[in-house]
Formats: C-alpha cells, sequence, structure tokens
C-alpha cells in the first residue's frame, strides 16, 4: 500500500470517528446548548445517561478520557461524573486474523518463530491495546501489549469531543476553568500512543524499585518491542478486590506497598504514577498472603518539575503549622493566579481533605466511614458552591494527575479498609526533601531511561 493510501485510510478513519463520536456527543451538547439559551429545563441524570450511553458504545479512547474526567473532582457536573466513571474501559479485542498483522507490521515476517509460543486469545484487552501471554525462545513467560490499529486517528477524533464537553461545561457551569484541564489530558493520552516512552517509564520505575522485594516492575525485552509494541516478563498476580475480606494485617500489607510505590518516586524523583486503576497492578502472592504488588502500566507517567514538588511539600508544613504565608506560596507554585483570600480559603477545603490523613498522627483509614465510590464528593461539592460565588479559578495542569493520583490511590485504601499512621509514611517520604537533590536524581534517572527531553509542563 502506498503512503498516500495510508494517509488517505487514516483521514478516513479519523472522519468516521469523528462521525461515530460526534453524534453522540453532539445530540446531548445540543440539548444542554438548548436549555441554556431558550431557557427550558434539562434533565441533567437523564442527559448524562445519555452520554455515558453513547460513548460505551464506541469503547477506544474516548473511554479512557471519559474515565479520566469522571475522576478529576469537579471538571464535570456531578450528574455526568457519576455516569462516566462507571464506564468499563475493555473495549472488543482484535481477532487472531488481525493480530497477525499487527505482530507483523511490528516485528516483520516470520514474527512467530521468534517465539516458542504466542496466545491467539488476548489475556486483557483495554482502550488503546490489548496483552496477549506468549512464551520466549529462553522458556520466559512473556506480555505482549499490542497497541490497536490507527489508534493515533481515533485519540484525536475523542480529543475533539472533549473539547466539546468541556467547553459546554465552562459556559453552562463556569465556576472552574477547565482549559488547563483538557489541555493536561490531551497530552496524556497522546503520550500513551508512544510505546518507547513507555518502556523509558518503566526502566524509571525498575531503576528505583530494583531492591524493593515488595514491588515489582516487568522486565522489557526491548528486540521485540517497538513504537506500538511492548514485550516485557509476565508477573503473575492477583486482583486487589480478591483482598477484601482478607486479615487487616494482609490488607495493610498492600497498602503499604501502594502507597511506597507512589508517592517514594514523586518525593524522591518528581515522577508519579497518574492512574492508580485496578488494573494497573496486581498482588504478589506466596500461598501464605500478600508479598507485594506489580506495577503493570506505564503509559500515563507524570514527570513534574522539581518546583512542583516543593509545592506540594510547602503545602503539607503550611497546613500543619497554619502558615498562611507557606500555603499561598504553595498554590502559586502549583500554578494557581489571581488568589484572593476567598479563594485561598476554598482551595484550603480541598488541600485540608487530599492532605487531612497525611496531618493525622495515628493510625486511622484513609476516610472514616465514606464509601470507595462517594470519596471526595462532599469535598468537590463544597468548593463548587463556594466557587460559583467567589470563583472562577482555573485548575493548573500540573495539579490534574497529582489530583487524580491522591483520589484514586485513597479509593484503594478505602476498598482494602486499609488502618494506618499515613502521617508516619509521609513523612518518611519527605524527610530531607530538597530542590536541588531532586533536581540531580530526576536528571539522572531520566537520562538512564532514555527521556533526557521528558516534559516538564
Amino acid at each position: 500500500m502506498s503512503e498516500k493510501d495510508l494517509e488517505s485510510n487514516r483521514f478516513t478513519g479519523r472522519m468516521k470517528r469523528y462521525a461515530h463520536v460526534g453524534s453522540g456527543v453532539g445530540g446531548i451538547a445540543a440539548k444542554m446548548i438548548g436549555s441554556r439559551v431558550f431557557g427550558y429545563s434539562l434533565d441533567r441524570n437523564k442527559n448524562a445517561s445519555e452520554l455515558a450511553a453513547a460513548l460505551g458504545g464506541l469503547k477506544g479512547p474516548i473511554m479512557k478520557v471519559a474515565q479520566l474526567m469522571a475522576t478529576i473532582p469537579d471538571a464535570l457536573p456531578p450528574e455526568y461524573a457519576a455516569e462516566l466513571s462507571q464506564l468499563q474501559s475493555d473495549a472488543p479485542p482484535m481477532g487472531w486474523p488481525f493480530v497477525k498483522r499487527r505482530m507483523r507490521s511490528e516485528l516483520g515476517p516470520g514474527w512467530e518463530r521468534r517465539f516458542a509460543d504466542f496466545d491467539k486469545k488476548p489475556s486483557a484487552a483495554a482502550s488503546l491495546g490489548q496483552v496477549h501471554r506468549a512464551t520466549a525462545r529462553d522458556g520466559r513467560v512473556l506480555a505482549c501489549k499490542l497497541q490497536y490499529p490507527d489508534m493515533q486517528s481515533a485519540v484525536e477524533a475523542d480529543l475533539k469531543q472533549l473539547d466539546i464537553i468541556l467547553s459546554l461545561h465552562r459556559r453552562m457551569d463556569p465556576a472552574i476553568d477547565t482549559s488547563q484541564i483538557g489541555k493536561e489530558i490531551a497530552a496524556r493520552v497522546r503520550e500513551e500512543l508512544d510505546y518507547v516512552r513507555e518502556a523509558g517509564h518503566m526502566s524509571i520505575y525498575r531503576t528505583i524499585f530494583a531492591d524493593d522485594d515488595a514491588i515489582s516492575i516487568p522486565e522489557l525485552l526491548p528486540d521485540l518491542s517497538t513504537g506500538r509494541l511492548l514485550t516485557m516478563s509476565w508477573l503473575d498476580g492477583h486482583h486487589l478486590l480478591d483482598y477484601k475480606q482478607h486479615s487487616l494485617e494482609e490488607r495493610n500489607r498492600i497498602a503499604k506497598a501502594m502507597f511506597k510505590a507512589w508517592w517514594l518516586p514523586f518525593s524522591s524523583y518528581g515522577v508519579i504514577h497518574g492512574d492508580p486503576h485496578l488494573g494497573n497492578y496486581s498482588v504478589r502472592d506466596s500461598g501464605d498472603g500478600p508479598e507485594g504488588i506489580n506495577l503493570l502500566d506505564f503509559g500515563c507517567i507524570r514527570i513534574f518539575p522539581p518546583r512542583f514538588v516543593e509545592g506540594v511539600v510547602d503545602l503539607y508544613h503550611g497546613l500543619r503549622t497554619d502558615d498562611r504565608d507557606r500555603i499561598v506560596a504553595a498554590y502559586e507554585c502549583w500554578g494557581f493566579k489571581n488568589l484572593s483570600n476567598e479563594l485561598i480559603d476554598i482551595l484550603n477545603i480541598w488541600a485540608g481533605f487530599i492532605y487531612g490523613p497525611l496531618l493525622d498522627d495515628r493510625v486511622r483509614s484513609i476516610a472514616d466511614g465514606i464509601e470507595p465510590g462517594q470519596y471526595g464528593r462532599r469535598q468537590a461539592f463544597q468548593v463548587h458552591k463556594a466557587l460559583k460565588e467567589k470563583g472562577p479559578v482555573t485548575v493548573p495542569r500540573e495539579f490534574v494527575f497529582m489530583d487524580r493520583a491522591a483520589i484514586g490511590l485513597g479509593g484503594v485504601f478505602l476498598h482494602l479498609g486499609a488502618e494506618l499512621n499515613f502521617y508516619q509514611m509521609f513523612n518518611e517520604r519527605i524527610d530531607g526533601f530538597t530542590v536541588p537533590a531532586l533536581d540531580v536524581r530526576q536528571s539522572e534517572i531520566l537520562s538512564q531511561a532514555g527521556l533526557e527531553t521528558a516534559h516538564a509542563s
């Protein structure tokens, strides 16, 4: 097929995607605009259900975008967030003929001879690709993560619809300016298409946890990997929810490993896993109980400038000592602008919720008496109500995945019913923190992973 034919196919695929996604989003958008312009009432619950149904039937990248939006408090009206959070990320898998063509395009003719065995049916299928279990020629068990075809076109089409959803929200409910949220989500979703970058992310985490028995990272096989195929060692594990009825000691063991897996890379290297989705890790078990966790996916990794990490630490200390000047400086370091005293008080509602368990020097649950699906909802409602009177506020880009990681990880602790001294664990992570030391460590680890040009914003 000629390059012209390939480009035509990509253009055709993009136009079909625009039509499919746009018809679902566009119809709902028309109702929202009509209610605003002509003043008739809109059943937001029904409209949200229709939007979720329209997107849910499509699968693909729009599912990932919708789920990301649903987990960022107040980025969408609560009715929409509740519906979109229920969307399933599993996509229809590629059939074997399709898989063979895709593998041939990545590894060339005779690709099957490079494996001792390759399962025809995927072990997992998600929004951007699927995973096949395979066996290497030397007997090692492998996981082959293969990207669906024409994902770049699908992503660009779906991100256009994200712009529509966010612009409608800004018009109808302008308490929070979501423009930077949209830019951040778009940048991270585009990065997830680049498996070479993801391989670099995996290298970062393997370096950080090389000597840690509680946290396992797959080993990349570079000779069997490309920009659209990642081949790595297979890590056996169990679903986290399988442990909900286990002893508190075992549940706490898993929670401690999760806490370390997220906050050690952030506090020491300025790197955070932005998607604590239940499918992105598993629990390693010897048969006598959990030994640790496996981190399985490294597409959604956020690398922060050291000064942003300093803002996170400073806000913690500012809240702990009630130092108003330090709190304000931290918000400004994050990128919040034009902060009045009223807006600072509103932001402190959310900061108090996120940091609350870390400020409380005792053994406790992450949020006493709160169901996982309701985690953060009350505080988000308070913030939204106050911002409608005193706002709007523009949410900085770098805040988005930091906030998402904190909320997602809190949900994990709620699922486990963990009871820990989060104050003690967090202070162990930030003890001795300095920007120059983090800057040196980050530069070294990015260089080792071949990510010298990693984004800082």
